[in-house]
């Protein structure tokens, strides 16, 4: 029996780019199994079924076993895999980085910069991207900008969710259960049944239920999801085939949570910010007795006293919806193919952001319809016509209180129309030479309605004051809760007790914005042998403006991004080694940066710049290697050079300076400073990424003993906007280990697993809070270990 029939365990990516560190000559008794070989991969990542061998582009599949044996079961962990990809989920959803093109902030205003697709779905909210990481065929990771077949909001690339489809043509109900229970309480559970309807029908149930307790000891950190997907196909003639898919998901429990990591008190004698640590465990989260006295030695300038404790806040409740089909019409002259879908995202929760309460609900609605002709070949051309549409509106309704002497309470409607016609050609001059070309135009028409009240707590002289028994702003609904005087609208400021002023500014915003552009991709392609294919490619990447609804920023630019890539994929010594490196240039610019800051009427807000200018170049190898019939080893390495070519924003010339890790100046304007921190690195860009992984299996009559193990290694790199030392995570190992039992007809499996077997909670962002000066930060889970079953029938 081939014991890797399959693909192989957690941290076998099979992404494409990478660079072996080792190569082994042929060992003896190769020739006696020259029919073990490493297993075919298929991708749709452009759009049509290849081998991943094939795919001219940097792609990395992880299958849907290597999904269920790394106990992934939400997008936040798929980077452990892909190393390219960095997700940072927080407590408002997941920000996506790919070598370093991203951004930190999830407001409703600001579009991802990498596409997230769902069953062939666009889902342009970040905070909808959860709830679907079961019963999938792969997850495909495209790296790089996809503006030809993606379109708009993939400069840094796309990430394709694909389920596993109803199978026709089975006589009998078949399909598995996956449960698994672990500490933390934790309980995963997963199940799917494929039913017959006839010779030329199937449909498919599948669910899945996710919880676990808090990993911090305030509660927070923990998951509580459950999510059904329901799907129906069928064959109606040998050319014409018909899917229908609808799914739910609802998320509840406390959500992400954050750590206090020290202070910043301002030293008036040097004109600077002393970091100061919190002394507070990795694991408590900010509701703990310690962190809550911690809190309480902050002092808060503009208010003129210190925080107080803060009550927890954080409570979740998040529903997704989504409907979607797929046509395929085979003709004499082509395949059509349609993609109408629908999606509703109803978030309601409480969070702590960056350590002030911040309620938010929210209602995302989105319509979407692609269709596509892919043509039988004409002369030496293949070629895909498509057309793409996308219609969103989205209703937001927020309150918080920035830094406590600030309150924020508005009311958001956004509503984005888009269409996009794309074309691509191949051009085969001979069978092992190819010439591609494709180009997409997007037309983005954006509204934006805004109200908003914004109170300002002020102790004189400002931001030097002492107003020890002056008040802070609670979380309410609206300012007549507010437990102390408040102007009405258009009034002069009010005394609200201990010496503070409250003063009110009041926004009424409304706001339209179109932008287009035109995105190629140009490409060769050479099969230099049967199975060794060399490819150059130069794609360009768009990411639509938007809104910031803060005076002097109300809209920003598209972002923009070139990138030149030069790769080869390579299977060697009869299959048994995959060898794929990409060497890739980007030129990344107008980068969208969210950040804090003092908008032209001296208000602190946060609002969205086009900042940015950074090369982005390196190179990603990966190897796999069958060494025997039952023992599988992996490499990947990425070398990452992102740097900022210029980047330089403007912040308040007030009473203190910019709390920043970057040069600052003066400015054109008196009223600003300007912090310059070009050639820093870019963010989440650590230099060198390594995952290895090995897996052995043992036969045991009758019986698979599969014993493996994976490590990732990344070097240091920056997770938070102002570049402050503390701001720079160090480098780190993260490793796992499984050992599993199986029949030989693999009727079911029974494993144990252990994750993080360092222990190490690894900060993925810290922000600073802009008024208290305190540096927070968000980690990656701590060691879980438990048992897995899991049955197939």
């Amino acid at each position: 029996m081939n014991k890797f029939k399959y693909r192989g365990p957690a941290g076998f990516s099979q992404a494409l780019l990478p660079l072996a560190i080792t190569m082994a000559a042929p060992q003896p008794g190769w020739a006696a199994e020259s029919t073990v070989a490493l297993e075919e991969v298929i991708v749709t990542a452009q759009h049509r079924e290849e081998n991943l061998q094939d795919a001219a582009i940097a792609v990395a599949s992880v299958s849907g076993d290597e999904l269920v044996e790394a106990g992934i079961t939400q997008l936040g962990r798929l980077s452990e895999l892909v190393p390219a990809l960095t997700v940072v989920t927080t407590s408002t959803g997941n920000s996506l980085f790919i070598r370093g093109v991203g951004n930190f902030t999830l407001v409703p205003t600001s579009d991802p910069s990498t596409a997230f697709n769902y069953d062939g779905v666009y889902v342009a909210r970040p905070s909808s991207t959860t709830g679907v990481f079961y019963d999938l065929a792969r997850v495909e990771v495209l790296k790089g900008p996809q503006g030809t077949l993606y379109g708009r909001n993939a400069t840094g690339g796309a990430i394709n969710v694909i389920p596993v489809q109803p199978v026709i043509g089975d006589d009998d109900l078949s399909g598995q259960v996956i449960a698994s229970y672990g500490n933390y309480e934790s309980i995963n559970t997963e199940a799917a049944l494929n039913i017959p309807l006839g010779d030329n029908s199937a449909a498919r149930l599948s669910g899945a239920f996710v919880k676990h307790d808090g990993y911090l000891d305030d509660g927070t950190s923990d998951d509580d999801t459950a999510s059904v997907r329901a799907q129906f196909k069928t064959d109606i003639n040998e050319d014409l085939t018909v899917r229908i898919a609808s799914d739910y998901s609802n998320t509840g429990g406390n959500g992400s949570g954050i750590n206090y990591a020290g202070k910043y008190p301002y030293d008036a004698q040097t004109d600077t910010f002393t970091f100061v640590p919190a002394g507070i465990s990795d694991s408590d989260g900010i509701y703990t007795d310690d962190s809550q006295a911690f809190r309480e030695t902050i002092l808060v300038p503009l208010a003129g006293r210190n925080f107080d404790a803060m009550a927890p806040y954080a409570t979740v409740d998040n529903s997704y919806y989504g409907v979607n089909a797929e046509v395929n019409w085979s003709t004499d002259i082509g395949t059509f193919t349609v993609i109408p879908a629908w999606r509703k995202s109803e978030l309601d929760y409480m969070a702590s952001a960056a350590s002030f309460p911040y309620r938010n609900n929210e209602t995302d609605e989105q319509y979407s319809l692609e269709v596509r002709f892919a043509g039988e070949r004409i002369g030496m051309f293949d070629y895909t016509l498509g057309l793409y549409y996308f219609d969103e509106e989205i209703d937001v309704d927020t309150q918080l209180t920035l830094a406590m002497s600030y309150v924020d309470i508005f009311d958001q409607k956004l509503e984005t129309e888009s269409y996009a016609p794309f074309a691509q050609l191949i051009a085969n001059i001979t069978d092992e030479f190819r010439i591609v070309g494709g180009a997409r135009y997007t037309n983005d028409q954006k509204t934006f309605d805004s109200l908003s009240t914004r109170g300002v707590l002020v102790c004189f002289p400002p931001l030097r004051g002492s107003c020890p028994d002056g008040p802070l702003y609670p979380l309410v609904d609206n300012v007549s809760e507010l437990p102390f005087p408040f102007p009405e609208a258009g009034q002069p400021p009010t005394q609200a007790g201990g010496g503070a002023l409250a003063v009110r500014f009041d926004g009424d915003t409304n706001d339209d914005l179109d932008t287009d552009k035109t995105t190629y991709r140009v490409a060769l392609e050479y099969d230099v042998a049967p199975e060794s294919l060399l490819y150059a490619s130069y794609a360009t990447g768009y990411r639509s403006g938007g809104f910031s609804g803060a005076a002097g920023f109300e809209t920003y630019d598209p972002e923009y991004l070139d990138a030149y890539t030069l790769g080869s994929k390579n299977m060697l010594f009869d299959d048994r080694l995959q060898l794929n490196i990409e060497v890739f240039y980007w030129e990344y610019t107008d980068q969208q940066v969210s950040h804090v800051g003092v908008d032209a009427e001296g208000n602190t807000g946060q609002f969205i710049e086009n900042i940015g200018k950074s090369t982005i170049q390196g190179a990603e190898v990966e190897s796999k290697f069958l060494i025997t019939s039952n023992t599988l080893a992996s490499v990947i390495v990425q070398y990452l050079d992102a740097q900022n070519d210029t980047f330089v924003y403007k912040e308040g010339n007030d009473a203190l300076p910019p709390n920043t890790g970057c040069n600052v100046g003066p400015s054109s304007d008196p009223a600003f400073l300007d912090v310059d921190c070009s050639d820093k690195p870019g963010y989440n860009s650590p230099d060198w990424t390594l995952n290895l992984a090995i897996q052995h299996t043992f036969e045991l009559d009758g019986y698979d003993l599969v014993i493996g193990t994976d490590t990732q290694y990344k070097t240091s790199r920056y997770v938070g906007f102002e570049y402050l030392a503390e701001q720079k995570m160090d480098s780190f190992w993260q490793s796992n280990a499984t050992i599993s039992l199986s029949p030989s007809d693999e009727r079911w499996t029974a494993a144990l697993y252990v994750r993080n077997i360092e222990d190490d909670r690894t900060p993925v962002f810290a922000p600073t809070h802009p008024g208290g000066g305190q540096l927070v930060y968000g980690t990656s889970a701590p060691m879980t270990y438990g048992a897995r079953f899991s049955m197939n029938f």
